[in-house]
């Protein structure tokens, strides 16, 4: 199977210390900033030990709800034979209602909102991670203050620039730093309990009930703190196909999930102590030898999450433009042993001035905590409920089960989700503009793709009555294959009317091919290719490729050998069809800003030749124009 190295062919151990780099990556950089924004002066809440007591009692029943029950133990059940995160979800879901109808479109617009928000995530990570890192350097010196966001761009900016080369060259060195950054913050907090023991008390949930209950609206807004604790648990489920759902559970239970704990609580009984320290918990809890030590062992944490989430916004878009929800990209594959590493320029410096933007608009990470959550909650809600179909259509199970096993976390997740949308006038509108353009591409391309190939049908003669005629007074034909591709089977491709008009001739074979993309992740090589003879040595070809698959139309050729049908790559010609769209009031479709929109998009999408990796030299592009 065209696939990344299956998580069965490595050790659990491997895998369980890969998976620390790239999957733990962010929820592992939270006690960061977390515990500094939950006790922040600006709520109100007065910092005694009550309350002390009952925020890290919040955080802690927060990581246990939703990231050890709903994450690790319900939603990386609903798997994609095998895979996960936001579109695999999406596609495992609209697949599971069998029968297009309104709920099938629903299910399409709450996959669609959730990947945009990703994008929005996949900006302010980086930045706040990067950015809260660097921030050490002011607690050991006031002098270092000018330099913290030069730095932070830096860093950023090599980290981006990087990109190019993939992952494989420092990835083997993720896993090691990132043990060693849960070590040092289990360390570290055992090191401040031990002060303060009291601040186990913070286990009963009592506390957590009292603190969210006890201080009127201001309970209410600290929830849009306390859920930065848990920003990247979605990155649990997303990364699943790469590492499987033993090595992500060994690796929660056994080390992420105590080294987290023990460092909030320490922070915590830091602040009983010293309520001064609240300027900076995190690098005020170690003592001052190891300060500059742990700022560039954060720095190294920092920059692997962000990795995380920069491949991930790799990934979440060529699984977009697979599943026709984004133009063709240039997307390069940065390794030959595993078809998952992806890099997309266009992509990647996009994401870097964004990235930049935050870091230099919002200028400190205190400010970016009020941008977050927005966009990290709304897309775990949207998990929450598309398990709820998976549940009810893909398992089969009735109803009540189904809302038993998902409501409570809706709960969970609407009030969290309500609490960020207080921060929206603080920051919280930046992660919305992105996620509302990224929607508006999004669900513009996909319409807008949808009226093209009914124009293309409604325009188009089909073609086995189409043969039959030209057969019977057949042009010369002449050595060699020609493949038309085309995106109607069953209709005369135009590039194929243009060849007979222009040459006059056809060649000895003739091949319509037409690729479909399925909702599932991989197509298994012997169910990828489908050929019907049509007579007269014209065929009808079409490939199926999984979502996450590499759309290599010549390896899909060579198939076909196992069908009794060879290609010969210096006598086979491929013609391609290039539509341009011209935006029209004349017909009902989309409002003429939106055609115009998917008109552009059309235009400067990438080149089908290097999309399906086809020889350039052998392909001739016949342009036609097309209303919608």
């Amino acid at each position: 199977m065209d696939n990344d190295v299956p998580a069965q062919n490595s050790s659990t151990a491997a895998l369980t210390l890969l998976a620390l780099g790239v999957v733990f990556g962010d929820i592992g950089t939270s006690p960061l900033y977390a515990v500094k924004e939950t006790f922040s002066p600006e709520h109100g809440i007065p910092l005694n030990v009550a309350n002390v007591l009952g925020g890290l009692s919040t955080i802690f029943w927060a990581l246990m709800i939703v990231v050890s029950l709903k994450y690790v133990t319900l939603i990386l059940r609903a798997d994609n034979n095998g895979e996960g995160g936001i579109m695999a979800l999406l596609a495992l879901a609209s697949s599971a209602v069998r029968n297009p109808s309104r709920l099938h479109a629903i299910i399409l617009l709450l996959g669609v909102i959730g990947a945009a928000l990703f994008y929005g995530d996949a900006v302010l990570t980086p930045a706040i991670s990067v950015l809260s890192a660097v921030e050490g350097l002011e607690v050991g010196t006031a002098t270092f203050k000018p330099y913290v966001i030069p730095i932070a761009v830096i860093v950023l900016v090599t980290l981006f620039a990087f990109q190019r080369h993939g992952t494989a060259v420092v990835g083997a060195l993720f896993g090691p730093i990132c043990a060693l950054w849960f070590l040092s913050l289990g360390a570290v907090g055992v090191y401040n309990i031990a002060r303060n023991p009291a601040v186990l008390w913070a286990l009963n949930p009592a506390h957590a009930l009292g603190f969210v209950t006890g201080h009127s609206f201001a309970s209410f807004v600290v929830l849009g703190a306390v859920l930065l604790a848990f920003t990247g648990a979605e990155a649990l489920y997303a990364d699943m196909g790469h590492f499987g759902k033993r090595a992500i559970r060994l690796a929660w239970f056994g080390l992420v999930l105590p080294a987290l704990v023990l460092n909030y609580f320490g922070q915590g009984a830091l602040l009983i102590a010293n309520p001064g320290a609240i300027a900076n918990p995190f690098y005020h809890a170690y003592p001052a030898w190891a300060l500059y030590p742990m700022v560039a062992l954060a720095t190294a944490a920092t920059v692997i999450a962000s990795q995380a989430v920069i491949s991930g916004a790799y990934s979440v878009t060529k699984q977009a433009v697979q599943l026709g929800f984004l133009p063709r990209m240039n997307i390069q594959h940065t390794s030959v042993r595993q078809i998952g590493q992806v890099y997309i320029p266009s992509v990647n410096w996009i994401l870097l001035a964004a990235v930049i933007a935050a870091v230099i608009g919002f200028g400190s990470s205190s400010n970016l905590a009020s941008a977050y959550g927005v966009a990290v909650v709304g897309t775990m809600l949207i998990d929450t409920i598309l398990t709820f179909f998976v549940i009810r259509y893909g398992w089969g199970f009735p109803v009540i089960v189904a809302a038993v096993s998902t409501g409570f976390f809706v709960i969970v997740d609407v009030a969290f989700f309500s609490a960020s949308l207080l921060k929206v006038f603080d920051g919280g509108w930046f992660p919305a503009i992105v996620g509302s353009a990224i929607f508006v591409l999004m669900v513009t391309w996909r319409r807008g793709r949808e009226i093209l190939l009914s124009r293309l049908r409604q325009s188009s003669v089909p073609l086995e009555a189409f043969l039959d005629s030209l057969m019977r007074n057949p042009p010369a034909r002449v050595a060699g294959t020609a493949v038309f591709m085309t995106s109607t089977p069953g209709s005369v491709p135009h590039s194929l009317l243009h060849n007979l008009a222009h040459n006059k001739v056809l060649h000895e074979r003739v091949v319509f091919l037409t690729v479909i993309i399925k909702d599932v992740p991989w197509m298994p090589l012997k169910e990828r290719v489908h050929i019907v003879n049509l007579g007269n040595n014209c065929f009808q070809i079409t490939v199926h490729f999984g979502f996450k698959d590499k759309p290599d139309i010549m390896q899909a050729l060579e198939l076909c050998r196992e069908q009794d049908m060879e290609f010969q790559p210096l006598q086979t010609s491929f013609f391609l069809s290039r539509e341009t769209v011209i935006p029209s009031i004349r017909y009902e479709g989309m409002a003429l800003w939106r055609e115009r929109l998917f008109a552009t998009l059309a235009r400067n999408a990438g080149s089908p030749v290097e999309y399906f990796n086809l020889p350039a030299n052998r392909v001739i592009e016949v342009g036609t124009q097309i209303e919608i």
